[in-house]
């Protein structure tokens, strides 16, 4: 499989044409962005911890039952994907009270919540990704009731999956967030990524942040904490 001519860069990947129509490669990037690109800097080495995490995640969502759009890793930072539309809208499951959440409520950080709660933001950067309601989505069609709903049923099976996988690593899984692709025959499927840069991590010990908040709060130390999920996860 080789690439041709890039389709996109994003904050975070690029994207590629291949010599099939049907598939693309990804390709991450080490650039890190965070407050909707305000910030900006360099996290080394985590193009590579996130396309191998991503993978080995999705492979193991697959085994549950959850279709992505995963096809097969050709590198440390690439990988051959299905090609989707991305539905524009961003899912974000919270477990525990943290980031924008508390902030926007006015709660403390930590509060395990009775039951995960589900969020939509939608995917526009100039309007700077603002949160909406599923009635939203579908006056601005940005999906049909029928593609939120199962939206929202694989993601709350994500997270019932992510969230015991992670804790057998001594890892809370606080919130995440998931984007969704639509097939060419209409099929729903997760695509994007799993990563520190999508998901807040905390260990369940001493609470300590492993993830993308060591970057967006200057909190130092970012690289080790990415590494050291990825350590988690490969069992080293």
């Amino acid at each position: 499989m080789n690439k041709k001519e890039q389709l996109y860069e994003g904050k975070a990947k690029k994207v590629f044409a291949t010599e099939n129509p049907e598939l693309y490669i990804v390709e991450y990037k080490d650039d890190a962005t965070a407050f909707n690109g305000l910030k900006k800097g360099t996290i080394s080495g985590k193009g590579v911890i996130n396309n191998r995490m991503t993978n080995m995640l999705m492979q193991m969502l697959e085994k549950k039952g959850i279709p992505t759009h995963f096809v097969e890793e050709i590198s440390d930072r690439e990988t051959v994907v299905k090609k989707v539309s991305i539905v524009p809208l961003e899912v974000i499951i919270r477990n525990i009270s943290a980031g924008s959440f508390a902030k926007n409520y006015g709660v403390k950080e930590g509060i395990v919540f009775e039951q995960p709660t589900i969020e939509f933001s939608y995917k526009n950067d100039d309007l700077g990704d603002p949160l909406i309601n599923q009635y939203h989505a579908i006056a601005l069609k940005l999906a049909t009731p029928e593609e939120i709903e199962t939206i929202k049923k694989y993601a709350f099976a994500i997270n019932e999956v992510l969230k015991e996988y992670f804790k057998a690593l001594n890892i809370d899984l606080v919130d995440f967030k998931l984007e969704f692709g639509k097939q060419s025959d209409g099929k729903i499927v997760l695509a994007d990524e799993i990563s520190p840069d999508t998901c807040r991590f905390w260990d369940s010990t001493t609470k300590e942040k492993l993830d993308k908040d060591r970057f967006r709060r200057d909190l130092g130390g970012v690289e080790d904490a990415y590494q050291e999920v990825m350590r988690r996860l490969m069992g080293e």
